[in-house]
């Protein structure tokens, strides 16, 4: 049986199309993809993120144990501040990518991916049990919150109508626009307190807001009502999708998965390799000093050719040295785009390669990340 989120009767009040995703029965589109996507671009987009997980870290011992547990150095945060971080097994392989928020002293939010809640807890749990004599609390709070994410350049226009008035928790801000980039508050709304960060999956300006199921509904339905004048479109996941990939945010279980390093995924800004010891930390101090066997890639295909896709052949000098890991037709700039693994000797801006899709081969080119920049 598919979980569904609170939000579920309003999908179908708007005529999302439903598919399955991580376990979740979530909106894939509603009207389609390329115009959802390009409202993001240029107006602004609503996106249900309920299916993320979320889990509470707190006590005296959190800091220690974070910072042994995620690759980022969380002594970093303070009350309100939050990073982009992943946490990874011994060999370096990144079990998740996760945004990390500091709450209050020594209480912390983590925003998990929706397809490994349970590997996350159960790897939490596993890891907390070994800590002694410091006070530490992990809970999975994922089935207290819902969540939505409201993104695109005009957002700021009609966000603080929405949710009117100054934090109360975390970071203390008259109004939700003064919130900067990974910035997270504590807003009242109808009641009940909603958290508000800063952050996004698009590339573009934009908030993510979690709270109770209630709170969250009548969120939603109030950005699409105030958000109107401004072009706002309820999203699936498909913009989603297409978004992330033109400017090169990885996805887990495409870029990113267990037998994957951040360091090979190109991520390796969030490796506080300075920090002290920390799990996988010895890989990938390595892998930084002598070099990586393979490298995510960005690339365009340069001719008219069908939308590169997951697991297609990437071909070099008529070689096959590597795999797309994520592709699509871009909405943006009206061509195909996409990431691969290659060895390191193709992983120059300019390399010419092929992908090869149902048995030919289309030419491409390696770009810098993002494929996608606004003008």
């Amino acid at each position: 049986m598919l979980k569904r989120t609170s939000l579920y009767p309003a999908h179908q009040k708007l005529g999302g199309k439903l598919i399955e995703f991580g376990g979740w029965e979530m909106p894939v589109q509603y009207t389609s993809i390329t115009d959802e996507h390009l409202a993001v671009r240029n107006a602004a987009g609503l996106f249900d993120i309920s299916h993320m997980g979320e889990v509470t870290v707190s006590g005296g011992g959190a800091v220690a144990f974070l910072n042994r547990v995620l690759t980022n150095d969380i002594r970093k945060l303070t009350p309100g501040q939050g990073q982009y971080t992943l946490m990874c097994n011994e060999r370096g392989g990144v079990i998740d990518d996760l945004y990390a928020y500091c709450l209050s002293n020594d209480v912390y939010l983590l925003i998990i991916n929706a397809s490994r809640i349970e590997a996350d807890i159960a790897w939490l749990h596993a890891q907390a049990a070994l800590v002694v004599g410091a006070e530490l609390k992990v809970s999975n709070a994922s089935h207290n919150y819902d969540a939505v994410a409201v993104q695109g350049p005009r957002v700021k226009e009609f966000i603080d109508q929405c949710l009117p008035g100054a934090s109360t928790a975390a970071m203390r801000v008259a109004r939700i626009t003064d919130l900067k980039k990974n910035e997270i508050g504590g807003f009242p709304f109808g009641g009940s307190t909603v958290m508000v960060s800063r952050t996004g999956y698009t590339g573009e300006d934009g908030f993510e807001i979690i709270g109770r199921d209630d709170s969250i509904a009548k969120v939603w339905a109030s950005l699409l009502e105030i958000g109107k004048p401004c072009g706002i479109k309820p999203c699936g996941l498909g913009a989603r999708d297409t978004l992330r990939t033109e400017v090169c945010y990885p996805l887990y279980g495409h870029e990113l998965d267990e037998e994957t390093t951040p360091i090979e995924a190109g991520v390796g800004f969030f490796v506080a390799l300075d920090k002290g010891n920390f799990i996988g930390r010895s890989v990938l101090a390595e892998q930084k000093a002598k070099g990586v066997k393979k490298k995510c890639v960005a690339f365009k295909m340069t001719e008219k050719s069908a939308p590169p896709r997951p697991h297609y052949p990437i071909w070099v000098n008529g070689a096959m040295v590597g795999q797309v890991v994520s592709g699509t037709q871009s909405p943006s700039l009206g061509i195909g785009i996409g990431m691969g693994y290659v060895p390191p000797e193709f992983a120059k801006p300019g390399t010419i390669i092929e992908i090869e899709a149902r048995g030919k081969r289309a030419p491409g080119v390696v770009v810098a990340k993002p494929i996608y920049r606004r003008a």
